[in-house]
């Protein structure tokens, strides 16, 4: 009996060992995963707080909240699962999806550059006139763009994890899925509730503490404001380079050739920082393409009388 006790004891310890193993090995490949994903992460960070510019401080929060669970749903029930069956059975469509939504960000990006121009944007509601209806269509506009954002992520980090068993692909994958929300979403739940803590803080007796909170009051719409031209820009920025990366992927390489080029010559050029600069070079290039590209579309989809757009009216 005692035998069979420690045969048993034995036989646990192994799978525990393995267990942990298992368990080291999937935040290994968490960790290599997200870490390649960083550049989207920062992007979609970015482009969030837009989506909550000039809402009621009393929605902020629940806005944000419906979109980060509207953001997982998107990862664990559509990208996970088409991007494991893609990658296991045709991989070859991942790079032209990848490149459409590349586009839709890129036209996302434009359009709104092309609002903020025209002033055709300005005529958006103000802080007491959001609806319910107007916030389901903020909600759904941010999980859209959100969905194409989180796609780049998913695909980054299927990628870094290409070689690993299937039933692995799809633990880490899932386990960065979660990570990554909760990272961006709590990160833009602190943005925008920044001035609450900052008034929370003016009301405090202690002069410094008061002139802090003060501060903050008076530097929030501004930092809010450069978040949401920067969310237009990571758009850009991101959707051209899906493109320019796609592209070159199958077969057409002369466009990201170009700012290939331009990133050596930069890197080249200082090379104390040729890394940091060519970097810059490199996205502000992508950038610059994804204004062009998300151009020719806003031109195609508004410039052009679509049968649906009169029986619209």
């Amino acid at each position: 009996m005692s035998g069979g006790l420690a045969a048993l004891l034995d036989d646990i310890a192994v799978l525990a060992k393995m267990a942990a193993a298992s368990v080291d090995d999937v935040a290994a490949a968490t960790g290599k995963a997200s870490a390649k994903a960083v550049g989207v992460v920062v992007d979609d960070t970015a482009v969030t707080p837009r989506y909550v510019h000039g809402v009621r401080p009393s929605r902020e929060l629940p806005i944000i909240g419906k979109i980060a669970k509207g953001s997982l749903r998107n990862k664990l029930l559509i990208i996970l699962p088409v991007a494991l069956i893609l990658s296991q059975f045709v991989p070859w469509l991942l790079t032209p999806i990848l490149m459409l939504g590349g586009t839709y960000l890129c036209y996302e990006g434009a359009e709104k550059i092309w609002e903020l121009v025209s002033g055709h944007g300005k005529a958006e509601s103000t802080t007491d006139e959001v609806g319910a209806d107007q916030e389901k269509t903020v909600v759904s506009g941010a999980i859209r763009t959100d969905f194409i954002l989180s796609a780049e992520i998913m695909v980054i980090a299927l990628n870094e994890v290409s070689d690993e068993p299937f039933v692995m692909r799809t633990v880490v994958l899932a386990v960065v899925a979660i990570l990554i929300t909760i990272l961006v979403y709590g990160v833009v739940g602190v943005i925008v509730k920044m001035d609450d803590v900052g008034l929370a803080l003016a009301k405090r007796e202690t002069s410094a503490v008061a002139a802090t909170g003060r501060g903050l009051v008076r530097a929030m719409p501004v930092v809010l404001s450069t978040l949401s031209a920067v969310g237009i820009v990571a758009m850009c920025w991101v959707g051209g380079h899906i493109v320019l990366v796609g592209a070159d992927e199958l077969g057409w390489t002369s466009p990201y050739g170009i700012v290939h080029h331009i990133e050596v010559w930069f890197h080249d050029l200082i090379p104390a920082i040729g890394s940091v600069i060519g970097w810059i070079a490199n996205t502000a290039s992508s950038a610059i393409f994804g204004v062009v590209w998300g151009g020719l579309v806003v031109a195609v989809v508004h410039g052009i009388p679509w049968p649906w757009r009169r029986t619209a009216h």
